[in-house]
């Protein structure tokens, strides 16, 4: 069903990964879909490929329209022309944007496994400028359209590093600090109609994490061979986000989830989404997953273990690193 038809939507960072796979998702419910990214033509980054011409392709052979504009999203004036054309091209229409461009991949794998006073001081800024700053910016770019509209939805693509520890400091910072972004923004959107949430994806197979987890298989460590990641337990594929944030963006309540977090497996599970593959991946606090990313032995049998989530009562009392009182 094209549920979001006559809609208009901005999906930032879509040349590869959860980008491109909110892209496409938004593109099967029928939106118009601009997508951002530096690289127009074919290219390759970290040894992966992936170019906005891809991504529309991609969702040009759903039958959809997709506007690709090359950005460098630490480009402030960049990104203000971009939303100049939005403006001028869809007679001042934007009712979705999703902050996902996200710069720091390299610099989070380069850093892995030490701490934070033995790593280059850039690490910051790859985590949180194309990542967290630029959200910000978008978002104000965004809110002076759909304001003047009364209507919209803004969705901060964050982690559950957000609340644990994952990878390391500046990372879990920069994560927290979009789940605030998301939830400030909210407060002060709310009198205009006007919802902003945070989207929670599990384990996304994207290009560079399907590669990581390949190197994990050639590792001759037996733990590391075992691990969820290496053996691609419970992914997620790029695409399942994505359909998850289109049934989002089509729910007549949507000013109910404002401010709060969204976790996409449990949104397919609400709006009975299913994956790429059919599938539909537990989420990171069900005891579908948690029980036999304990005990590998389970893994076979995980459709017969209940899909019980962990409270999130106790999630932020055993899990959140910081602050405590």
């Amino acid at each position: 069903m094209k549920h979001l038809e006559d809609k208009v939507a901005l999906v930032t960072g879509a040349t590869r990964g959860i980008g491109r796979g909110i892209a496409i998702g938004l593109a099967e419910a029928g939106a118009t879909v601009y997508v951002t990214g530096r690289s127009l033509n074919n290219s390759s980054s970290d040894g992966v490929s992936g170019s906005l011409s891809e991504t529309q392709s991609a969702i040009d052979e759903i039958g959809s329209v997709c506007i690709p504009v090359q950005v460098d999203h630490s480009d402030d004036e960049q990104v203000r022309l971009l939303f100049e054309r939005i403006q001028d091209e869809q007679d001042g229409q934007l009712d979705l944007l999703v902050n996902n461009a996200y710069s720091g991949v390299q610099a989070v794998k380069d850093a892995f496994g030490q701490p934070f006073w033995d790593c280059e001081l850039s690490l910051w800024d790859a985590s949180n400028n194309v990542g967290l700053r630029s959200h910000y910016i978008a978002s104000v770019f965004a809110a002076r359209m759909m304001t003047r509209r009364n209507s919209g939805l803004i969705c901060t693509i964050s982690s559950w590093g957000s609340m644990s520890y994952i990878f390391n400091t500046a990372y879990g910072v920069g994560k927290t600090a979009c789940d605030r972004l998301a939830a400030d923004m909210a407060v002060e959107l709310k009198p205009y109609n006007i919802a902003s949430v945070s989207i929670w994806p599990g384990i996304v197979g994207t290009e560079l994490f399907d590669r990581f987890a390949s190197e994990m298989n050639q590792s001759d460590t037996t733990e590391q061979k075992n691990s969820f990641i290496s053996d691609r337990y419970n992914w997620e594929t790029p695409l399942f986000t994505g359909r998850a944030i289109a049934a989002l963006a089509c729910d007549s309540n949507i000013m109910r989830h404002t401010g709060r977090v969204q976790i996409v497996a449990e949104l397919a599970d609400k709006y009975g989404i299913v994956d790429e593959n059919g599938d539909r991946p537990a989420s990171l606090r069900s005891l579908r997953f948690l029980l036999p990313t304990a005990l590998p032995g389970l893994r076979t049998y995980s459709s017969l273990i209940p899909d019980i989530k962990i409270p999130w009562s106790l999630l932020l009392l055993n899990a959140l690193s910081s602050p405590k009182i």
